[in-house]
């Protein structure tokens, strides 16, 4: 019963996680007239005080002295901040510019960019399916370029820095919130110090648009803290490949809310092209779910055929007692 409860709360937990990160569109547009670079600064510095007061509470800092003693992951941390400030700037931009549908291709090709940077940066081997959802994914994005008579930079830049962050990420091996944590102390001085600046030009936004404007730039510490939070209690609690499946409801959204709110036009060609990129992950997802039911199947397979072969040693020493029973009495 407990462990169906823990499946639950993770689901919640996850479908929390990456609907936040779906509908957080609705919010960018209310930070106007700030621009994307200095949202993107509040950013950095708001969310290191908000996860620096949730190690506090949780009293998590043995990591720190751990990492500074480790100049390679410090690079690696370095890089994977640098990269993910990226994807931040431009996603910021892209939704407060009319570019949302665009921005929601990026995290649908991601898993397709994330496969082609494992064949061809660790090696990994693909199967037929994955390498037929990674052409169709190729296909798609030359339907787009055709149509927009230039490549999707932004879908293009969003999915392979979000997938540059994550393999980065897989090599420094931390927890969501001290990764946060250390990515954003990396850019906290440059961050403050270009706020800094800004408002010794008179033209930072914090202070002349109000408190009200104030406040809501500070919340964009909460803004990205809150999901991670979710993000990370639903990964410790439900299979990989049902968080697999979740992260396609971020993108879903965005892209539910780029054509029903902000009404951006969706011609032919960018529905045949996302068209392609959805039949491309569905081939993955189908894929990845009969892979996981065969080593699941596999996995009973031996541990059945493991019990057989112990099963004689078991009996053997079961009854041997009662063979000697007669005797004793």
């Amino acid at each position: 019963m407990k462990g169906k409860n823990e499946q639950r709360a993770g689901l919640l937990y996850g479908i929390g996680a990456y609907g936040m990160w779906g509908l957080v569109p609705l919010f960018w547009p209310l930070l106007e007239p700030s621009g994307a670079v200095e949202i993107l600064a509040h950013r950095m510095v708001w969310s290191l005080g908000v996860v620096g007061i949730a190690l506090l509470f949780l009293r998590r800092w043995a990591w720190i002295g751990e990492l500074i003693r480790q100049p390679r992951r410090l690079g690696l941390i370095a890089i994977a901040a640098t990269v993910i400030s990226v994807n931040w700037g431009l996603y910021i931009w892209s939704v407060n510019n009319g570019h949302v549908v665009e921005a929601s291709l990026g995290y649908f090709i991601n898993p397709l960019v994330t496969i082609a940077m494992g064949v061809l940066l660790l090696g990994e081997r693909l199967r037929p399916v994955q390498w037929t959802a990674v052409a169709t994914g190729f296909a798609a994005v030359l339907v787009l370029a055709i149509g927009y008579g230039q490549p999707p930079w932004v879908s293009l830049v969003l999915a392979f820095s979000f997938a540059t962050y994550g393999l980065v990420k897989k090599k420094v091996n931390m927890g969501g919130l001290e990764s946060l944590a250390a990515e954003t102390a990396v850019l906290f001085v440059p961050a403050l110090g270009f706020l800094l600046w800004l408002g010794a030009s008179g033209d930072a936004t914090f202070l002349a648009g109000g408190a009200g404007h104030g406040f809501l730039l500070a919340a964009t510490g909460l803004v990205t803290a809150i999901p991670l939070v979710c993000f990370g209690a639903a990964a410790i609690r439900v299979p990989l490949s049902v968080l697999g499946l979740l992260q396609y409801l971020a993108p879903v959204f965005q892209f539910a809310l780029g054509i029903l709110y902000f009404h951006e036009a969706m011609p032919p060609e960018r529905w045949a092209g996302f068209a392609l990129v959805w039949v491309a992950l569905m081939l993955l997802t189908w894929d990845a779910l009969r892979t996981a039911r065969r080593t699941r199947a596999e996995a009973l397979r031996l541990a059945v055929r493991a019990a057989e072969a112990t099963a004689p040693i078991g009996t053997a020493c079961v009854s041997a007692p009662d063979a000697e029973a007669p005797a004793t009495k």
